[in-house]
């Protein structure tokens, strides 16, 4: 099963990166100023991670892909790793959408 980690930046924020089962982190958040809104980013991945609508697929300049997981009012909630191809991306998105719905999570803030 995969989970949220809960992290600080050197800069005081917190973010979170959802692991898959196999450890390797398939999203990571924007920086946030509490706690309460990490988890709070963490419930609304958990949310629109299953509606397929909610991922922007994009290609880098360098020509990697990647996705942004964005909530009901468009904000983005979570960007993904780069991809060598697109087919991996759309792996990477099956996997957030089977992962974040039942992910527990982990704080190492505390």
């Amino acid at each position: 099963m995969g989970k949220f980690i809960i992290t600080k930046r050197t800069n005081g924020e917190y973010q979170f990166n959802l692991e898959a089962a196999n450890g390797r982190v398939i999203l990571t958040s924007e920086g946030y100023t509490t706690k309460a809104s990490c988890n709070k980013g963490i419930e609304s991945v958990k949310t629109n991670a299953p509606i397929d609508t909610r991922y922007d697929r994009k290609a880098a300049k360098n020509g990697s892909f990647y996705f942004n997981l964005k909530a009901a009012n468009g904000e983005v909630i979570g960007t993904s790793q780069m991809y060598s191809t697109a087919e991996t991306r759309n792996n990477g998105i099956e996997s957030v959408k089977e992962t974040a719905p039942k992910a527990s999570i982990t704080d190492e803030t505390i």
